[in-house]
């Protein structure tokens, strides 16, 4: 068997009557969304259940799969402590996804930390399946802070697993929308978070699942959004399905987004793999950024792959711009795969004894030793987008309002530690927010005394 049904359902704990205590009124059309859920799965008898949830353990590059053979948890947290789960884990299953994710060399498992206590992300949908089913063992799965692609890759790694098992499973997808849609939520209001709602409930009710790839990161934070993870790791878990889809509801009465689709797989089709289509338009779209390059930015390209492919730091090519050769400055490369900051290092100030060569030796730098980061290996070289920034001269400003997040750099001084961030970032809309961006970069803490300097920056792409 396959995955035989798939969910996409939120999880705020006031849905449930011990805790919401008469206030889960106000989502009605929610609760009897999730009671339609829980019959499905109940009439669909899965051996397994597997949970993605944004609430369990987290971490930046890997996905963790909790270990073990037993879980407990109890909505306590939530002054209802009666309210509680034991559940089994899927341990065959759980082998099986780790020998194809050893097999694939991606970055998922059970090691890591061992917590055995069910969070509610994961309990809040357990709620309404077992008042409804009792049966079946669970798989829980947190999320990580890698790209997209990545996400979805893992969702068919999970499809391989289930099919290797012959396991009749469903899929829970746990995760509420934006958390800014009102401003009396508990989180405010911000422009996106409507329009992350709108977007994502138009993009699952069509089963659009390349669409879920092409959401903006940047676009999903303002947006304050909780599941996309998790709705993209469902996406692949679906992959190459052909689906019959129910869009039951949409609610944003509390000023936080809670959405339900059901997606039944009806049997294989191959136009929808939606992974694979992506990364070919994306491969394409960079070939021709790649020919309208400057020249800065193919001398950074030129460094880092000749540095990774050979490790071999390139001679200075000949025909290069004087300007490139007899100026010094500081140089800052960044580099994105999939949207995602991959590295980015850089100089204040030149240290080198030309700018190419400054390009040169931070390309290398920012590809290999941004300690943020695993060094890039050579089959990612296809995937980089990389711009160069040319920095000129700083200069020291007496308060914030002498910057400006769009034209000037700022560099945080106290002491002998120092921050710095370049202008115009996506995500970057304040003085402020640049400013307190750069503190933490350098380890200040607020309050310290702090001197300031702004700087201009030439963009090359």
């Amino acid at each position: 068997m396959a995955i035989v049904g798939a969910y996409m359902v939120p999880h705020p704990p006031m849905i449930v009557p011990d805790i919401g205590r008469g206030s889960e009124n106000q989502i009605q059309e929610t609760i009897d969304a999730y009671e339609r859920v829980a019959d499905e799965i109940a009439a669909l008898k899965p051996e397994t259940i597997i949970i993605t949830s944004p609430h369990s353990v987290m971490y930046a590059d890997y996905f963790h799969i909790s270990p073990g053979t037993k879980a407990h948890g109890s909505f306590a947290s939530f002054g209802a402590p009666h309210v509680s789960f034991d559940e089994s884990y899927d341990e065959e299953l759980v082998n099986i996804i780790n020998g194809i994710a050893y097999r694939e060399d991606f970055p998922a498992g059970t090691l890591g930390e061992t917590d055995k206590n069910l969070d509610h992300g994961t309990m809040v949908p357990l709620w309404f399946i077992r008042n409804k089913y009792k049966g079946g063992k669970i798989i829980r799965i947190g999320l990580s802070g890698l790209p997209l692609t990545e996400h979805y890759k893992f969702g068919q790694m999970l499809q391989e697993a289930v099919t290797a098992t012959g396991r009749r499973a469903v899929f829970v997808a746990s995760g509420d929308l934006s958390h800014k849609l009102q401003d009396y939520g508990p989180y405010g209001y911000a422009p996106e978070g409507p329009v992350y709602d709108e977007k994502i409930m138009d993009v699952a009710g069509r089963g659009a699942f390349k669409e879920m790839l092409e959401f903006d990161e940047n676009f999903c934070d303002k947006a304050a959004e909780c599941g996309h993870r998790s709705f993209v790791i469902m996406a692949g878990a679906l992959d190459g399905m052909s689906l019959d889809i129910k869009k039951l509801s949409h609610q944003d009465v509390t000023g936080v987004g809670y959405g339900i689709c059901i997606f039944n797989p009806l049997g294989l089709d191959e136009n929808r793999h939606f992974l694979v289509e992506y990364l070919s338009e994306l491969r394409q779209r960079i070939e021709e950024e790649r020919k309208n390059n400057d020249i800065y930015v193919k001398l950074a390209r030129q460094s880092l792959e000749s540095y990774i492919r050979d490790g071999q730091v390139m001679e200075l090519p000949e025909m290069l711009p004087e300007e490139m050769l007899s100026k010094k400055a500081g140089v800052f490369v960044s580099i994105h795969k999939h949207g995602n900051l991959r590295g980015c290092i850089g100089t204040t100030g030149p240290t080198e004894p030309s700018i190419a060569e400054e390009i040169i030796q931070n390309a290398i730098s920012a590809s290999t030793r941004d300690p943020r980061f695993d060094p890039i290996t050579e089959d990612e070289l296809e995937w980089l987008e990389i711009n160069v920034d040319v920095l000129g001269e700083p200069e020291s400003i007496k308060s914030m309002d002498e910057l400006d997040v769009k034209k000037y750099g700022v560099i945080v001084s106290c002491g002998s530690r120092r921050g710095l961030l370049l202008p115009d970032l996506e995500g970057v809309d304040t003085v402020s927010q640049q400013v307190e961006i750069a503190m933490k970069k350098a380890g200040i803490k607020k309050g310290e005394k702090i001197s300031l300097q702004r700087f201009e920056v030439v963009r090359h792409i």
